[in-house]
């Protein structure tokens, strides 16, 4: 099916499955219970699911293959990011020029930083991405004002030129849209105590994260994703053949690059407005938590990676004392209490210290990631099944020869 195996057709289908239901899937509790809190079925947070999804694969193309660890990817998502607002305030609202201006840019901007950068490896070469993105970060908050719009970024105003949207009402606001179907538009479903809401930004960034992580696929089995496996196993012992890995290197950065523009270009289709702080370095230092979390090299991995950070930051991060000690009112005061300080370090503003526990867990026992975990699991479950089945089976009686 699409030119893909058994497997990963399989693969392809659950994640579809699981991005078309995610409204269901993420609003597992009913409204106003005390477990409602860790429902995350909102557009907001499944728009960065997915969005972070796409840098995420991106980002695997380049380190999950190649073994080229690159600390400076958040300059790809900021141009990508300034390239589509610009369209936005330029051309028209509609968010497909703005994606594709996006991607196109990032790309460009990979070529020069990957030629440049990929002169050297290792840590040479994750230095030299670093400072790269470090520069583009200063050049947007100071030197490139006017562009940029500095520390205030940007965002569409009604006084834009915008050449192909006609003139807006009088006090209407420029809002993102696909033809006219506006990203904010949602539908909400009501079922019992449950309230489940459907957001058209949230299925187009769904539609094209599903693309990527097919195209993603097929660069994995293609030869190309072979020679990349070869660079990132020995690439003395490639170059050693006559076969020069700079282009195969080059072509993995900058398709890594555009992934990372399309995640730009689909957060500004979401939410319009544009800030330098998306090329710092933490933001790079985060796709890499992602990918090295969920499992480098690995097809489904760094979307798993990218929703548990995401899952962590925008819900972990937003229980206080005061949910604890409702969810905990039933002990004894001072047990309460005791209960309350052991757990609160880890949550609200120190989530930070929980995904760190998490992830050295992850490196130490997990070097798979997420999915060697999975893995480990159905491994385990798969062999108490065999050996139920090899009980209930009896020995074959041997009888002599006659």
């Amino acid at each position: 099916m699409f030119g893909l195996d058994a497997k990963d057709t399989r693969l392809l289908l659950i994640v579809a499955g699981l991005t078309m239901l995610a409204p269901f899937i993420l609003n597992p509790f009913p409204e106003g219970s005390e477990l409602a809190q860790f429902n995350a079925g909102y557009p907001d947070l499944m728009q960065r699911f997915v969005i972070f999804g796409i840098f995420a694969i991106g980002f695997n193309i380049l380190f999950g293959l190649t073994g080229y660890l690159s600390f400076g990817h958040a300059a790809f998502l900021g141009v990508g990011s300034y390239a589509a607002i610009w369209m936005m305030k330029l051309l028209t609202m509609n968010v497909i020029p703005a994606i594709f201006m996006a991607v196109v840019i990032a790309g460009v901007f990979a070529v020069v930083v990957g030629w440049i950068s990929l002169r050297r490896t290792g840590i040479y070469f994750s230095i030299l991405t670093l400072a790269f993105a470090q520069m583009s970060f200063a050049l947007a908050y100071s030197v490139l004002t006017p562009l940029t719009g500095g520390e205030t970024g940007l965002q569409p105003k009604v006084a834009d030129p915008r050449i192909l949207d006609g003139a807006l009402a009088e006090g209407a606001t420029p809002r993102a849209n696909f033809f006219g179907l506006e990203m904010s538009s949602s539908f909400e479903l009501n079922v019992g105590n449950w309230l489940f809401t459907f957001n058209a930004g949230y299925y187009l960034a769904a539609i094209v994260m599903l693309i990527s992580f097919y195209i993603a696929i097929r660069i994995f089995r293609s030869p190309f994703g072979m020679m990349l496996r070869a660079i990132k196993s020995n690439q003395n012992r490639l170059n050693y053949t006559g076969l020069n890995s700079k282009p195969y290197t080059l072509a993995a950065f900058v398709i890594s690059g555009m992934y990372a523009g399309l995640a730009g270009g689909l957060m500004v289709a979401m939410d319009t407005q544009v800030g330098p702080e998306r090329m710092f370095w933490t933001a790079s230092g985060e796709v890499v938590l992602m990918t090295i979390l969920g499992g480098a090299g690995t097809l489904i991995g760094p979307v798993l990676g990218a929703g548990m950070i995401k899952y962590m930051e925008n819900i972990i991060s937003k229980i206080n004392s005061t949910i604890l000690h409702e969810w905990f009112y039933w002990m004894p005061d001072g047990l309460e209490d005791f209960v309350v300080a052991i757990i609160y370090p880890f949550i609200g503003k120190g989530w930070h210290l929980t995904l760190g526990l998490m992830f050295m867990m992850v490196v130490i026992f997990l070097p798979g990631g997420l999915v060697e975990g999975g893995q480990r699991i159905a491994r385990l479950f798969g062999r108490g099944k065999k050996s139920k089945t090899d009980e209930g089976k009896t020995k074959p009686s041997s009888t002599p020869a006659e």
